[in-house]
């Protein structure tokens, strides 16, 4: 699939993101712009008070500048757009300044480092906010929360155990190198076919299962029970399976594929089936073409959403 462009009300979203440090606005930029966003750059308050012209429909600011810092940037943006909303980005644990944010007419503000799914969900909130000149906006559903398949990690059935550790691995690395956001993986990785078709999922756990041998598992006399979970018994075991696993293939560790969900689905039925059925994935659906991913994390987000 293409890129998902992100929309609100009807028109893509135009980011201003005010920063300092070029490196930091030139990455942050590149992987706003791969998530859908418009995103134009400031290096100082000064700057991002003359790319205003450009219209953009939300703001993300930085604090800590030299010269017109974030708080001052801030109140001279409110003067000259009261209806902008702006994102502050501040240092973990800094209440007061956090508090002044919002005093000013800050829509929220972020601690650094900020996870780039919740500064998405943030961005979107805001130019909702926006749009409506501050009325309350309508629940969003699964296309306003999910991750896009093409920001998931995919792996094919046929790629070795291997190959998937390595992907695995690269999720837990940050992709930008930078203190103030961290754009991470999903913990997971989607099997797909050539057709785009998801075949399954592969978790951590699902390598934990896999490293167990068979006859772990299998009925024993009790007496045996002291001997399987004795120090001695266990010891250089897990290497073993673990280099034994290797050169498997994808299918034969892989769960199968989560269950769906419609792309103008209600949260609640995605809540509803997550755990009527144990799920902390499901996969969305455009009609017949997988739209993304929504996770239960995403659902934490937007808890948190509402009730502050």
């Amino acid at each position: 699939m293409g890129k998902k462009e992100i929309y609100c009300m009807s028109k893509k979203i135009k980011i201003l993101m005010v920063d300092d440090e070029k490196q930091f606005r030139s990455t942050t930029q590149k992987i706003l712009n791969r998530r859908g966003f418009d995103t134009i750059l400031a290096g100082t308050g000064e700057e991002a008070l003359e790319k205003l012209d450009e219209k953009p429909d939300v703001v993300v600011l930085d604090v800590k500048m030299p010269g017109m810092d974030g708080h001052q940037t801030l109140r001279e943006i409110k003067k000259q757009v009261p209806d902008l909303p702006v994102i502050m980005l501040t240092g973990h644990g800094n209440k007061p300044s956090a508090r002044d944010a919002l005093v000013a007419g800050a829509f929220d503000y972020l601690s650094k480092p900020c996870d780039l799914d919740l500064l998405t969900m943030k961005i979107n909130d805001a130019c909702a906010h926006g749009r409506t000149g501050g009325q309350p906006v309508k629940e969003k559903n699964v296309a306003g929360v999910m991750i896009p398949i093409s920001d998931y990690t995919t792996i094919s059935r046929t790629s070795t155990i291997l190959d998937a550790i390595f992907k695995l691995k690269d999720s837990f690395v940050p992709k930008m190198p930078t203190s103030q956001i961290l754009e991470t993986g999903h913990r997971s990785l989607i099997i797909m076919d050539e057709k785009r078709r998801i075949e399954g999922v592969v978790a951590i756990t699902d390598l934990l299962e896999a490293i167990l041998p068979a006859y772990l598992s299998a009925p024993k006399p009790s007496m045996a029970d002291g001997l399987v979970y004795s120090p001695m018994f266990w010891n250089g075991m897990f290497s073993r399976e673990v280099n034994a696993l290797a050169n498997k293939k994808i299918e034969e560790v892989m769960s199968e594929a989560p269950m769906t969900v419609a792309l103008d689905a209600s949260l609640m039925e995605v809540a509803y089936l997550m755990v009527k059925n144990n799920q902390r994935r499901l996969v969305v659906m455009d009609n017949q073409t997988v739209a993304g991913i929504v996770r239960e994390q995403d659902l934490f987000f937007e808890i948190e959403k509402i009730l502050t």
